[in-house]
């Protein structure tokens, strides 16, 4: 009689194991691993990208309570849904405010150590990106998948990933410009706010590419395979 084997961890997708394994992408997270842009990578690969040793990230994975089970799976209405109120309704309101809060900083504290100089032109591009992508999604992409009988979208779909390693790399620029969103000793409310601000976009981004890359899409793409 054969006996099933069990994949060991390292060796399956971390945008796998962020979906199934209840708290790994807290863990993702305190490691520096990506699970969102690069969610297809194994365990092991995805932890040498980060120069972390693999042993101590599975460690930290399986001390965590897998009693608890995932998320039930929801129907694609209610998941682009809460792709649309949660992240990009969300997103249209914290941009301007960061661009604003940054341009004040970069005025009035110009010259100084630390200034995230040119951080206002970056997210101000940023924001336009992210607003046509966002666009193309709700009139063209999400309208395609509620359809019932949806398939063969691999084509924008994989626009679409292309599109968030964009987000992703400027995501990662904002971190270096913010000096990982730690403002300088002695820095003002209006610094403070601002960099508070702009790790909570980044935390809301990455939720919201792993939602799409790792939840949404992968149902379609099955779908064409088939």
């Amino acid at each position: 009689m054969s006996v099933a084997t069990i994949e060991p961890l390292r060796q399956r997708n971390v945008g796998e194991i962020a979906v199934n394994l209840p708290g790994a992408t807290g863990v993702f997270r305190r490691f520096g691993i990506d699970f969102c842009c690069h969610g297809a990578a194994p365990l092991d690969q995805a932890a040498k990208a980060a120069g972390i040793d693999v042993e101590i990230l599975e460690e930290a994975l399986e001390a965590l309570d897998t009693t608890r089970s995932p998320e039930p799976a929801q129907d694609v209405g209610a998941i682009i849904d809460h792709i649309v109120s949660r992240f990009h309704e969300v997103h249209r309101r914290q941009l301007p405010e960061l661009i604003a809060l940054s341009r004040k900083v970069e005025q009035v504290h110009a010259g100084k150590t630390g200034v995230p100089a040119g951080l206002a032109d970056l997210m101000q591009h940023a924001l336009g990106e992210l607003e046509v992508h966002m666009r193309k999604e709700e009139l063209i992409l999400f309208p395609a998948m509620r359809r019932e009988g949806a398939s063969l979208l691999d084509g924008p779909i994989t626009q679409m990933r292309d599109e968030h390693v964009e987000h992703g790399e400027f995501i990662e620029r904002v971190t270096q410009m913010t000096n990982d969103f730690t403002p300088p000793e002695g820095a003002c409310g209006t610094w403070r706010a601002l960099y508070t601000g702009a790790a909570q976009f980044k935390d809301d981004l990455i939720e919201h590419i792993h939602t799409e890359n790792n939840i949404l899409f992968p149902r379609f793409e099955a779908a064409a395979a088939g």
